[in-house]
C-alpha cells in the first residue's frame, strides 16, 4: 500500500448505506483503521435510520437526511472521547444502519393442531396459517436486544422467534373468544386485530413493530368437514321426499332406456318394479306438518267421518259400530285415517271393512 492509499484509507468522508438485499434489517458500517474526521457528511435515505455506537455506547440516532458530523452540531456526540477535541485526535466508532422498510409476507401457522371445546361438535381440533409484516421501529431497542456487535443482521435471524410468538398468541385467542368452529371464518379480521393487540408490546420489546397480521385459514380435521358436507348437502336438498320422488322417476327412466339386452331389460322392469314401490311408499306418505287436511289424529284413535257435511271424530272401531247401528255411517260416508292420503268412502276402507260384512245392503228405492 502506497502512502497516498495509506492516508485516504484513513479518512472516510462519506457514510452511507445502499442496501440491495431483500432481508438485511441492519447493517454496521465499520472498517478497521478508518477515523471518523471534522465533517464527515452522513448520508441517511428514506426507509433507514444511523445509530453512532462508541465503545458500546449508543451517541445517537439520525433520521432520513444528510449531515456533516462536526462537535457544533452533535452536542451529544462531542461529549465522547476525541469528539471534544474536534477531530482533531483519532476517532474510531461503529455506525449501524438500520432499515426501516416494512418485511412483508412473513409466514405463520401451527405446527400441532390446537385443541378447543366446541359448543357444535364437542372437542375439535383446529389448524390455522396467515401472514404478518413487521418493521424496525426502536433501534437502541433492537441493538440492545438482538444485534449487538453483529455486523449484519437479518429478518431471517428473527422470523422463528416471531412465528413462534404470534401462533403461541393466536392459539390463545382462538381459545378464550369461545367462537363456534363453523363461526370462525366470519371473524378472521376480528382475531387478527385481538392477536395484533396482545402481541404488540411483546414485539415493541424487541425494538420491532408489528405492521399487520392476517388469517388466512382455519381448517377443521377431514372427518369433521366431512360431517358438515353432509350436512350442507341435506340442507340444500330441501324437502326429501319431493327429492326422493324426483329421483326415483329418473332412476325408472333411466334404466327403461338400458339398451342392454334381455337380461338387462329384465334388470330394468326388476329395479322400476323396486322404485315404483318405493314411489308409491313416498306418495302414500303422512301430509307434511302444515299440509290441507285433518289433523293428526290423537293416540288411541282410529278415524274421522263427516256426518252432516261436518268432520266428527275421531272415533275407536267400537265407537264406529255405534256409529253405523244408529244408522249415522254407511258404506259411502267418508272416511279418514292417519297414513291415508285422501277422503274415503268407508266401505271402500280395507279397515272398516268388517263392520259392513253383517250389514245389510241399503233398501231399493221404489
Amino acid at each position: 500500500m502506497g502512502l497516498w492509499d495509506k492516508l485516504t484509507s484513513q479518512l472516510i468522508d462519506i457514510i452511507e448505506w445502499t442496501d440491495d438485499s431483500p432481508d438485511t434489517m441492519l447493517y454496521r458500517f465499520y472498517r478497521p483503521d478508518n477515523e471518523i474526521k471534522n465533517g464527515a457528511k452522513l448520508v441517511v435515505r428514506e426507509g433507514q435510520t444511523a445509530a453512532f455506537v462508541n465503545e458500546g455506547q449508543l451517541a445517537d440516532v439520525f433520521v432520513p437526511g444528510t449531515y456533516t458530523l462536526t462537535t457544533q452540531n452533535l452536542p451529544v456526540l462531542s461529549t465522547l472521547r476525541g469528539w471534544k477535541y474536534g477531530f482533531e485526535s483519532p476517532f474510531k466508532a461503529e455506525v449501524y444502519f438500520v432499515s426501516t422498510r416494512v418485511f412483508t409476507d412473513r409466514k405463520w401457522g401451527t405446527k400441532n393442531p390446537i385443541m378447543l371445546r366446541d359448543a357444535e361438535f364437542g372437542m375439535v381440533r383446529l389448524r390455522a396459517f396467515g401472514t404478518f409484516a413487521v418493521r424496525a421501529k426502536y433501534p437502541p431497542v433492537l441493538l440492545r436486544e438482538l444485534v449487538s456487535t453483529s455486523s449484519r443482521f437479518t429478518i431471517d435471524d428473527i422470523e422463528d422467534q416471531l412465528r413462534d410468538l404470534v401462533t403461541s398468541r393466536f392459539a390463545d385467542a382462538v381459545g378464550s373468544s369461545k367462537i363456534s368452529a363453523l363461526d370462525l371464518a366470519g371473524n378472521y379480521g376480528q382475531l387478527a386485530d385481538y392477536v395484533s393487540q396482545r402481541i404488540q408490546p411483546e414485539f415493541a420489546a424487541l425494538g420491532l413493530e408489528l405492521v399487520k397480521l392476517l388469517v388466512e385459514n382455519i381448517s377443521l380435521p377431514p372427518e369433521v368437514e366431512a360431517a358438515i358436507d353432509k350436512r350442507s348437502s341435506m340442507g340444500a336438498i330441501g324437502n326429501l321426499q319431493a327429492f326422493t320422488q324426483f329421483e326415483t322417476a329418473n332412476a325408472i327412466a333411466d334404466a327403461a332406456r338400458n339398451p342392454s339386452g334381455l337380461g338387462g331389460v329384465g334388470a330394468a322392469l326388476g329395479a322400476g318394479y323396486v322404485m315404483a314401490g318405493q314411489m308409491g311408499a313416498a306418495l302414500n306418505s303422512p301430509p307434511a306438518a302444515g299440509a290441507a287436511g285433518p289433523p293428526p289424529v290423537p293416540k288411541g284413535a282410529a278415524f274421522y267421518i263427516v256426518l252432516d257435511g261436518k268432520q266428527a271424530g275421531p272415533f275407536s272401531p267400537p265407537q264406529l259400530q255405534e256409529q253405523l247401528t244408529a244408522g249415522k255411517l254407511s258404506r259411502d260416508t267418508l272416511a279418514w285415517q292417519e297414513g291415508m292420503t285422501k277422503w274415503t268412502p268407508a266401505g271402500q276402507v280395507p279397515a272398516l271393512a268388517s263392520l259392513f260384512a253383517s250389514a245389510p245392503p241399503p233398501v231399493p228405492q221404489g
